[in-house]
């Protein structure tokens, strides 16, 4: 069961709700204020050691330490040492766990791992070798401690469940950190995600966190909001268990993450030799949070997330129960969704059952020792068969992978008919095992967004995702493809040791922290290129809409493919060529035009016809304009971009077709947005999206003076094909002054050139 409040509750003890004052005071003997309390939480105490400024409504973070992974430290890198970079401040771990499948791009991936080695020679960094650990599994093994902060590149940073706040963001926001810049934010609201009670033998980490995320997502009840998860139910859970929850609180859209910590937790430092790392974490006897999320965990049934999204849940019996209809729904709903091609659910539906083609147990949510081991219990002298399903399944890292070698636990997946495969992270983004045309998977991993599994729709193939927990995937591999959920089976899990082995890490990990290099030359590949040359922000802004995205929501990966496309993430211009190249394939080429006449106003002051005509049409309407002070730009329109991965190429990639803004009715992350001020794109908000339309022009006139002074309404004018003029008002919403004067400047890095 899970309850939503519809208003803040104090915490009394760390383990009772109360609703209000009064209660608490009866229950702890405290009197106090909702204001006074929400300083008890753990997130205030961890953000107020990190903060830098007095005020603590106004952030400016510092963390204790970095990641990222090798679609994007190339990027982040690159804007750091064209800002100014001699050495890593902090400690950055560089880790090769996306584009390690060299035959995507042939040599292309490898070069980048070749670079990422010399950079962190060069600068004083960590580099993990190819398929030695997922990024979150390094992580959570040595770099989370208790009270920390860690900053990175990929949108499931969270170890929350080792006490230690952790935030997914764009590249730009690292390379602050690398210049000794700091993060600013305005403080969060705090959600109590309450547990009680014990999860049924059967039921798993992935049951837990989608029926919380299928409670939370779609009325975003803790988007960019703080989720610290309290109650008695906590003591129960065995530390991956935690770990696997956690990971996944990324697709509720909240900010961050931060558990209770205890005994359990204690014994995962001392096992990873780091005992330091470890203390007590709990709320003040008095706290107070902006919301609450109950959940009762022995309530909680085996659950299943639907394509397209990891909050299209229900339970695993529900869509037995219901197959036809929820089936026939999911397809409506998917096909609605993709054009290219067509999914055939219903035909999954025979004999009164569900039968999927492949199975996969990976990544940073399933390839935990604890969710492999169950489904090792499972799967014990059993037959996944020899028909169309197959299971593979992909340990988090070499130490959980060595474990799992010495407690049997691959002997008996092996034996079982399991392909074992290295640690990698490619079934999360569509690089790996990806499905024939027309197949169902069902994943322990993070997301099921479209594409995600690396069907290409353009060329008529589509296959589809559901989300479920590596137990009941691996009851359903026992029962050949036959959907089944755990709890239908009568197993006796075992309780798996976890005897990590620091060696296997310090054999063939680089740990340069505190030793850079200055005189190593970093190692660059052809396919590695710097970031183009972005213009700064003129007086006034003419942007032509070259996308018109009315989904309810976007999603990075639509924004910018993942997959093959990675292959050309450290090349800008030809990455670029694939921006919406999934949604709106005509995007680049649009894009591509508009790029070319403000190339041509910059190099010759030439005006193209198409743009005197609007300004004629501008001028009839009685406004004036300056082409010499005029950017000439591109823009999309969508009404929530951003929602997924924290990959800053979403944002790149338009600014390098020559995108001077976004236009939007909300922005589905924080990342996104700031990935958009990064890249020196204005984050426009407009509240009624029918007036614009696909081909319109924007003209913002004083958009330079509204941007530094941070005007709340700024007055825009949309040119019509039909040539009369609509005027209307649009906002950025609130832009710290260090944002106001990165847009201005035209991006990040030529902030920290002119400053």
């Amino acid at each position: 069961m899970i309850k939503l409040y519809d208003k803040g509750v104090f915490l009394a003890g760390g383990t009772e709700l109360c609703e209000n004052e009064a209660e608490l005071k009866q229950k702890t003997g405290i009197e106090t204020t909702a204001e006074e309390a929400a300083r008890g939480t753990m997130a205030y105490k961890i953000i107020k050691a990190h903060n830098k400024s007095d005020d603590m409504k106004h952030l400016k973070l510092r963390f204790d330490s970095l990641t990222s992974h090798d679609i994007t430290y190339v990027g982040v890198i690159q804007t750091a040492r064209a800002s100014g970079l001699t050495e890593f401040p902090l400690p950055y771990v560089l880790t090769n766990c996306h584009n390690s499948l060299c035959a995507v791009g042939g040599t292309i991936n490898e070069d980048d791992h070749k670079f990422a080695l010399s950079a962190a020679h060069k600068f004083g960094g960590i580099y993990v070798p190819t398929n030695m650990a997922n990024i979150h599994s390094y992580n959570r093994e040595t770099m989370a401690g208790c009270g920390k902060m860690i900053l990175g590149t990929d949108s499931h940073t969270r170890y929350g469940a080792l006490g230690c706040m952790a935030v997914g963001e764009g590249g730009g926001e690292l390379a602050k950190q690398l210049l000794n810049r700091t993060y600013d934010f305005t403080y969060p609201e705090t959600i109590a995600i309450y547990l009680t009670g014990s999860p049924k033998p059967g039921v798993g980490p992935h049951d837990v966190v989608l029926s919380i995320i299928g409670a939370v997502y779609k009325n975003g009840y803790v988007k960019n909001k703080i989720m610290e998860f309290v109650g008695p139910g906590i003591a129960g859970l065995p530390i991956e268990y935690r770990n696997a929850i956690d990971v996944m609180t990324t697709e509720t859209t909240c900010w961050s993450s931060i558990w209770m910590t205890d005994d359990e937790t204690k014994s995962y430092f001392v096992n990873h030799m780091r005992p330091d790392d470890y203390k007590e974490l709990k709320p003040e006897t008095a706290a107070y949070y902006d919301g609450c999320v109950y959940v009762d965990l022995s309530k909680i049934e085996c659950t299943i997330a639907m394509p397209m999204h990891p909050s299209n849940t229900y339970t695993i019996r529900e869509l037995i129960e219901n197959a036809a209809d929820i089936l026939h729904e999911t397809e409506v709903n998917v096909n609605s969704q993709i054009v290219g091609a067509r999914i055939d659910l219903m035909s999954k539906f025979r004999d009164g059952n569900i039968y999927v083609d492949q199975g996969e147990i990976a990544g940073c949510a399933g390839g935990t020792i604890d969710g492999i081991m169950a489904a090792a219990d499972i799967l014990k002298g059993q037959n996944c068969g020899n028909g169309t399903f197959t299971l593979s399944v992909y340990p988090g890292s070499m130490p959980a992978y060595y474990e799992l070698v010495k407690n049997g636990a691959v002997t008996d997946l092996i034996a079982a008919g399991v392909i074992m495969r290295e640690c990698f992270c490619g079934p999360c983004f569509g690089a790996g095992d990806c499905p024939a045309n027309g197949e169902f998977s069902i994943r322990h991993t993070t997301r099921n967004f479209p594409n995600r599994e690396g069907s290409k729709p353009g060329d008529g193939q589509l296959s589809a995702v559901a989300l479920m927990d590596s137990r009941s995937i691996a009851a359903t591999a026992a029962n050949g493809g036959k959907l089944t959920a755990a709890t239908d089976l009568d197993i006796e899990y075992t309780a798996p040791d976890h005897n990590y082995d620091a060696s296997i890490y310090e054999k063939r990990v680089y740990n340069g922290w505190g030793r850079p290099e200055p005189e190593h030359e970093l190692k660059f590949g052809p396919n590695i290129k710097d970031w183009p040359k972005m213009p700064a922000l003129t007086e006034d802004l003419l942007v032509k809409v070259c996308s018109y995205i009315e989904d309810p929501v976007t999603t990075t990966d639509e924004l910018i493919p993942s997959g093959e496309t990675s292959s050309y993430r450290s090349n800008p211009e030809k990455l670029s060529e694939f921006a919406l190249s999934k949604r709106d394939p005509e995007y680049a080429s649009r894009s591509k035009v508009v790029r070319s006449y403000d190339r041509e106003r910059i190099a010759s002051g030439d005006i193209p016809a198409e743009i005197m005509k609007v300004y004629e049409q501008l001028e009839a309407a009685g406004l004036s304009c300056d082409p010499e002070n005029t950017d000439i730009g591109s823009t999309i329109f969508a009404m929530s971009p951003g929602d997924g991965s924290a990959r800053e190429q979403a944002a790149s990639c338009q600014r390098v077709l020559g995108a001077s803004a976004n236009f939007a009715k909300s922005y589905a992350t924080k990342r996104y947005r700031s990935n958009c001020i990064n890249w020196g794109m204005v984050p426009f908000l407009i509240s009624d999206p029918s007036i614009l339309e696909l081909g319109d022009y924007v003209f913002i006139p004083g958009i330079k003076k509204a941007i530094l002074e941070n005007t709340a309404s700024i007055n825009a004018y949309i040119i019509k094909k039909a040539g009369n003029v609509v005027k209307f008002e649009t906002t950025t919403g609130d832009l710290t002054p260090d944002e106001r004067q990165i847009i201005t400047d035209g991006c990040l890095i030529n902030y920290y050139k002119e400053h």
